[in-house]
């Protein structure tokens, strides 16, 4: 494992000399643009070993995006298809419970009626926009992710927003080979510091399943208020937002009851969350710092049981004057969601993560932020204006031990309730986890990216999977924008 990781670190190095060329412009047909993209990265997973079932594969996922564009002083539209491509999907990956999917793999397999190979070629984005001085209004097939609506000019703001505000209950699972997209409509608005944000839409299917032309039944609705500040030198930002979730599918819900007692229990979710977050970039002699703060609650109703849930984060940064070569970037914080501590009082108090992109906060994916505290460092190194390295420590804990080992981003086909639970058999420890990645932008429109994470399981894991606790993902990836 260490001769991995030392290959990591030696190929994040070859990268790392910058290019000079300007970006390839892009492709207009008259006052209309064509513009696309392919990204494709193999993956190889060591998920944690278990009595039987291939835990140790790897795999290819191809995602191909094309489209028409045209944009107006009064209106825009865009017409975009995708094309996902997947070979050599794992066939043994995917148990009975507790075992479950073996990573990625096997929630490919399943997905797509236990096919290794599959591709198909759906609608990505058709939306119509119409603006005015202040507002806009976008009507069709987008992309959407909560947090996302207003990006400061602050760099060390909008990179907080990118990377540990957004998609938090609302992503387009855009780690995923497939994505997911929102059928509907949003309305902004705008005025100085000020900007309103409302959504209403349905999710498309996709994610894990190729065929992302349907929907999947469970409308969302979104309405945020967003500030800009200013402090003397200080720059921040403010939100506040709120979330309704309907899901009436027929289906047996995951959450820590009896197999029994969720089998009679197909009763809808109508779940409403509000919350909101804080970022605050303080320049100064030593270097520049950064707070973070998000939270949210919930109430409504999971089927028969009322829904009564939190969560919440807490980050600082310290962006350095020393070391100016690499422009090092020290962050830590925790991240907290709620479980449920008794599974037959009538309550049901694990968060619920809604539609998110689990990925970006975990970036080995064997958890999500469902019953999970996670208290985390991370080191950033961005020697060029194009190459980033970013290293991150994470220990994982269920926040409660009489619930479930969470994994998954929410619905994705009608038949399949989209999140997944493992017994925590008494235990809380869940793993600690060390990843290293580097990306790269080249020129001409092509950008490099390679990710190691390795997890060593806790009392959790290892009560599951008996025969070795600790697991691996490494991926390389290359992306061509046109």
């Amino acid at each position: 494992m260490r001769s991995l990781f030392a290959c990591a670190l030696l190929l994040l190095a070859g990268i790392a000399t910058e290019a000079q060329q300007p970006e390839t412009p892009p492709i207009q047909l008259g006052d209309v643009t064509f513009s696309g993209s392919v990204r494709e990265r193999y993956e190889v997973w060591n998920w944690f070993e278990p009595a039987s079932g291939n835990n140790l594969y790897s795999y290819s996922g191809t995602v191909v995006r094309f489209g028409f564009s045209q944009k107006h002083e009064n209106y825009d539209w865009n017409i975009e298809f995708e094309a996902p491509i997947l070979l050599g999907i794992p066939t043994t990956a995917v148990n009975p419970a507790p075992l479950g999917q073996y990573g990625l793999g096997g929630a490919y397999y399943a997905a797509n009626d236990k096919n290794q190979n599959s591709a198909f070629i759906f609608p990505k984005q058709a939306f119509f926009r119409v603006k005015g001085d202040h507002a806009s209004l976008r009507v069709g097939r987008m992309e959407f992710t909560d947090g996302s609506e207003v990006k400061p000019k602050d760099p060390t703001l909008a990179s907080l927003k990118a990377d540990r505000i957004g998609q938090r209950l609302l992503g387009n699972f855009g780690y995923s080979d497939v994505m997911r997209s929102f059928d509907g409509m949003q309305f902004a608005y705008s005025n100085g510091p000020w900007t309103f944000t409302a959504v209403s839409a349905i999710p498309t299917r996709g994610v894990f399943q190729v065929d992302g032309w349907g929907w999947v039944k469970t409308p969302v609705t979104y309405v945020a208020l967003t500030r800009q500040e200013e402090f003397g030198t200080s720059r921040a930002e403010w939100r506040l937002f709120a979330i309704y979730y309907n899901d009436d599918r027929p289906l047996v819900k995951t959450d820590n009851r009896s197999a029994a007692a969720r089998a009679t229990d197909l009763g809808g979710i109508n779940i409403g969350t509000y919350g909101g977050h804080f970022i605050l970039a303080t320049p100064s002699s030593v270097g520049t710092f950064d707070l973070l703060g998000w939270a949210a609650f919930q109430n409504g109703a999971w089927g028969e049981l009322t829904q009564r849930a939190g969560a919440g984060s807490g980050e600082i940064g310290w962006q350095p004057t020393f070391a100016s070569r690499v422009r090092p970037w020290l962050r830590g914080g925790i991240d907290y969601s709620s479980g449920d501590g008794n599974a037959a009082d009538g309550v049901h108090g694990t968060f619920f993560a809604i539609l998110p992109t689990p990925r970006i906060y975990a970036r080995f994916p064997f958890f999500n932020s469902m019953n999970n505290t996670d208290v985390f460092e991370e080191v950033m190194l961005r020697p060029t204006k194009k190459f980033t390295v970013r290293s991150d420590v994470h220990g994982l804990w269920l926040s409660n031990r009489n619930d479930l080992w969470y994994t998954g981003g929410g619905a994705f086909q009608p038949s399949t309730f989209g999140f997944n639970g493992r017994p925590s058999n008494g235990a809380n420890h869940l793993a600690t986890l060390y990843d290293i990645s580097g990306d790269y932008t080249w020129k001409h429109g092509f950008s490099f990216g390679l990710y190691f994470g390795y997890a060593v399981g806790g009392d959790v894991i290892k009560k599951i999977y008996t025969v070795n606790s600790d697991g691996a993902l490494g991926y390389t990836e290359l992306n061509y924008r046109f």
